[in-house]
């Protein structure tokens, strides 16, 4: 959940195309048209990576007169789905996935299950990857993928990162090579598999 206080405003005359904006902007609010940047008010979420990346400084982030609440509700009829597809991605439910925000991994499954079908449309629907833009998008992939969800990339968007390999993944050779260089492997699962189930 966030709240959405802010808005991203584009100065027409400072502008000049370049597409900087609409690739990284996390919501997929910003469009091109006649070499110019446009902003989907509705969809905008204010976390200002357009005017951090803008070479041309035409983009401020102002006070919304209309803020909204980015939130996925975690109905009853559903937990147990989205338990379940937590603990499939080796998430807990109630693990932080997003730090910058403090969305939970049970709030990003909400999401999938109800049709995001995008990070971006992640970070709409729940604010998520919407601060550093950077650590959450390994775990929200990762849910996608147990979700059995390819998501949708945007043309040309520059903030996904892919997912990297966690200890579930670490092959026996590896875990042999490095087991006895300090590396813990078999007892890091245990602990982690603990931490995913428990209640």
């Amino acid at each position: 959940m966030k709240e959405i206080n802010f808005l991203a405003r584009v100065d027409l005359e400072k502008c000049n195309g370049c597409t900087i904006c609409a690739r990284v902007c996390t919501t997929c609010a910003i469009i091109i048209e006649n070499h110019k940047a446009i902003v989907n008010q509705k969809r905008c979420v204010g976390c200002a990576a357009c005017e951090q990346r803008c070479p041309e400084y035409a983009i401020e982030i102002i006070l919304r007169e209309d803020p909204f609440i980015a939130q996925v509700s975690i109905e009853s009829s559903i937990k147990e789905t989205i338990d379940n597809l937590c603990r499939s991605a080796k998430l807990h439910p109630e693990q932080v996935v997003c730090y910058c925000t403090g969305t939970r991994a049970e709030e990003i499954a909400a999401a999938i299950l109800k049709g995001a079908k995008s990070p971006e449309d992640i970070s709409f629907m729940t604010g998520a990857r919407t601060g550093c833009k950077v650590e959450c998008i390994e775990p929200i992939l990762r849910l996608f993928e147990a979700a059995k969800v390819e998501p949708k990339k945007p043309e040309g968007g520059w903030q996904w990162y892919g997912i990297t390999k966690n200890v579930w993944e670490i092959s026996k050779d590896i875990r042999d090579q490095y087991e006895g260089r300090g590396f813990y492997f078999d007892k890091d699962e245990e602990l982690l598999n603990k931490v995913v189930s428990s209640k």
